[in-house]
């Protein structure tokens, strides 16, 4: 930070401190959209309003959009002025884009149930004789687990706590109660001196630097504490890392990895991380800081050569690497959460949702070496459960989190590749998401925010308003990248004619992706956002791999031995995967299903 901005904002520990209470405040409430949609083709668009002009000392921290204080978000654009005026004819139209039943809508057919939403052509949305690209059709390139590695990323960089959708508001005076880094603070709290409820007490009444773990009964899960009513609270660094059992198995796994790399720790040379300057081993917080280094760089390796070359295509990836940052350029050890990415860019995850899943292999009835023994399918969210919106009582037939039970545990074959050929894929990254999402279960909505509406595609598309995001063609001339065309927004147009040519940043992410890039990853405009951001914040830290030791390659996990069936069409680094990741933490074992 630069000395002026220091003053004005909270410190790293300060802003540690004080999170959660940012939302503390808020009054959750729907957002009005009194606006007749009868005819909404032939509405005229909306003037267009710039933002309002930034003061001095936004300019002289390093540019107009970039935030007085990191715990801020901030514009990588603040020039370009948002999509649409936040009017109810405008509110009305994008609630009318993002509804249950409209166009972003697959219209999966749920009755069918979990299982046949997976394996049968004929309800699992892929391409059939008559409809070449599907309703919902499955992405050849990622596993998955992908999508949920997307949210458990997302979870570790930004959490907006504090705005009402669909009513303007500046990112740069509006906190992000996650740090702008890739330190895994969603997980470690900033460390046992500010959470140590998420560390283990020792005899001498001291915590840490052992992080606790739960169980429900067979295998690991998130640790909770019972609140006496039937329901439990989890104890996280980021409460949302308990939305579904799965970002919650992705959770416990870093949670263990961490925890066996101190127990291993002397095995290793680690002198070229920072953490190893610190002093004797046999030192708690120097075995804590350690630890967490070794575990960070394992993640963060996994997010460049995994994940980003997923999402977001090879070229791009390596463009960015080699060439540097374009459009998004931090200052080291000043980095910010952009909200071009955070509302809009990174959103696109929820296109890769699927229906159901296979969650595990044997419903809590103890490891097999058959992946077809007893195996647990279902919805992501299941409206027809009871008390669906209330918090979980019960072991639910949905994959809502907050409750510990024998079942509710993940087996990883599903989600990662480990060559014996029962790898799921994802959905690909289009207009379409699945229907499940359209009807959310109120815990499965952040904490501290705004529960109405209860449909995540409006929710999103509400975003753009309050950020006053730019539309996706302004974003895609100011990157001088090519635009989409009036054929690949029809179907947007067909609800209100003036979002064929503004069209919401999140929404024209989505087509983009469908257009440019068949759906296997983000476009141009989306592709580019997203990897100068995640690669931005990594370079802007000066302990991540990516400023310490570039050539750093994971060491952890590199005895697993892989199947024969491994997916070729699986995008991304295949010499050190998630599965690896996962087989040192302990929640996997080849041949073994749980």
């Amino acid at each position: 930070m630069t000395a002026s901005s220091r003053g004005r904002g909270r410190s790293r520990r300060d802003f540690l401190k004080g999170v959660g209470a940012a939302g503390a405040g808020l009054v959750a409430g729907s957002v009005g959209a009194g606006a007749d949609m009868a005819a909404p083709a032939a509405a005229s668009a909306a003037a267009i309003t710039r933002p309002a002009p930034l003061s001095p000392r936004h300019y002289a921290h390093g540019g107009a959009g970039a935030p007085a204080s990191s715990v801020d978000f901030g514009r990588i654009f603040p020039d370009l002025p948002p999509f649409a005026d936040a009017t109810d004819t405008v509110r009305a139209a994008l609630l009318e884009v993002g509804r249950q039943g409209g166009i972003l809508d697959a219209g999966d057919d749920l009755g069918a149930g979990p299982k046949r939403l997976i394996v049968d052509p004929t309800v699992n949305g892929n391409p059939t004789p008559t409809d070449p690209y599907g309703t919902n059709p499955d992405n050849p390139t990622m596993t998955a687990g992908s999508t949920f590695v997307g949210q458990f990323i997302d979870h570790d960089i930004t959490f907006d706590q504090t705005s009402q959708l669909g009513i303007p508001q500046n990112p740069l005076t509006s906190p992000n109660t996650r740090t702008p880094a890739l330190d895994l603070d969603s997980v470690f709290g900033g460390g046992p001196g500010l959470r140590p409820d998420l560390y283990v007490e020792n005899p001498d009444g001291t915590v840490g630097p052992k992080l606790k773990i739960g169980t429900g009964g067979v295998h690991e899960d998130v640790p909770r504490s019972a609140n006496g009513d039937g329901t439990y609270s989890a104890l996280l660094g980021d409460p949302r890392n308990d939305e579904n059992v799965i970002v919650a198995g992705l959770h416990c796994a870093h949670i263990l990895f961490y925890n066996r790399v101190l127990d291993e720790l002397e095995q290793f040379d680690l002198t070229r991380l920072p953490a190893d300057r610190a002093g004797d081993r046999s030192n708690p917080y120097v075995a804590f800081l350690l630890a967490r280094e070794v575990t960070l760089w394992h993640y963060q390796w996994l997010l460049v050569n995994e994940h980003l070359p997923q999402i977001a295509g090879q070229d791009v990836v390596n463009d960015v690497l080699q060439n540097g940052n374009r459009f998004y350029k931090p200052a080291p050890g000043d980095a910010f959460m952009p909200i071009e990415f955070g509302a809009a860019c990174y959103r696109f995850g929820h296109s890769m949702v699927r229906p159901s899943y296979r969650a595990n292999f044997t419903s809590g009835t103890g490891d097999s070496t058959s992946p077809t023994a007893d195996p647990f399918f279902a919805l992501v969210f299941d409206s027809s459960q009871p008390n669906f919106s209330a918090a979980p009582a019960y072991d639910r037939d949905d994959l809502l989190g907050g409750y510990p039970a024998p079942r509710r545990y993940i087996g990883w074959q599903t989600f990662f590749d480990f060559g014996d050929g029962q790898v799921k894929n994802n959905k690909k990254v289009d207009t379409t998401i699945s229907s499940v999402l359209f009807t959310l279960p109120v815990p499965a909505i952040a904490p501290h925010t705004q529960t109405s509406p209860t449909v995540l595609p409006q929710r999103n598309l509400l975003r753009q308003l309050t950020w006053g995001l730019p539309s996706g063609q302004a974003l895609a001339r100011a990157m001088r990248l090519p635009g989409l065309g009036a054929a690949d927004l029809a179907d947007i147009g067909s609800v209100y004619r003036p979002f064929v040519t503004r069209t919401p940043l999140w929404f024209y992410i989505l087509a983009e992706a469908k257009a440019m890039a068949a759906g296997l990853h983000l476009g141009p405009v989306g592709g580019r956002i997203v990897t100068e951001t995640l690669i931005g914040l990594l370079r802007a830290d000066p302990t991540s791999y990516l400023s310490v030791y570039p050539r750093f390659t994971p060491f952890l996990g590199t005895d697993l031995q892989l199947g024969s069936s491994l997916d070729p069409d699986i995008a991304g680094n295949r010499s050190y995967t998630r599965a690896h990741f996962l087989y040192y933490a302990g929640v996997v074992t080849p041949g073994t299903y749980r």
